[in-house]
């Protein structure tokens, strides 16, 4: 039972963090999006159910939080914790958090999350609801990415697993 609260913590934490402190470092409008990160090492170290559990929590306490379109970020972070699941490999989990395979599955489920809840929520704005999409996705998935650089390094220091493997 530790682990769950332990992860509830981690979820309340990142919660606070996502929507008090990460507007402050907004680039042209573009976040980080740290429940990815987080979602990505449960599935890597939990597995498929464990992530997609966990992706439709955070993105109904997202969605409470927010109150814009209630229930979308609980769709589109169950995709994503289901789409990361399909990596998991116990034997290798500690090999993947601390290698480049780590920031390109942040970038895979980056880009399945944000082009679904954007598909969704640019629905009935004006101009084009495509070239928004992209945009907003490419924007935010490029800064995830780069923040998920820094998990990767501390993960590779602390599994002593170097960086391309």
């Amino acid at each position: 039972m530790q682990p769950y609260i332990r992860s509830a913590l981690i979820v309340i934490g990142l919660l606070l963090l996502q929507t008090t402190f990460l507007p402050f470092i907004a680039i042209r409008g573009y976040l980080p999006d740290f429940f990815i990160l987080y979602l990505v090492t449960i599935a890597l170290r939990r597995g498929q159910l464990e992530a997609t559990i966990s992706g439709f929590i955070i993105g109904l306490l997202q969605d409470i939080i927010t109150t814009q379109f209630f229930g979308l970020a609980a769709l589109s972070k169950t995709i994503a914790g289901f789409v990361a699941g399909y990596f998991f490999n116990e034997n290798t989990a500690e090999q993947t958090l601390g290698s480049y395979r780590y920031v390109l599955l942040v970038a895979l489920c980056s880009v399945v999350h944000d082009l679904l809840y954007f598909i969704i929520f640019l629905q009935g704005t004006g101009g084009s609801v495509f070239i928004s999409t992209i945009e907003y996705t490419m924007g935010m998935t490029l800064y995830t990415c780069i923040i998920s650089v820094l998990p990767m390094f501390f993960y590779s220091r602390k599994y002593n697993t170097p960086w391309s493997q």
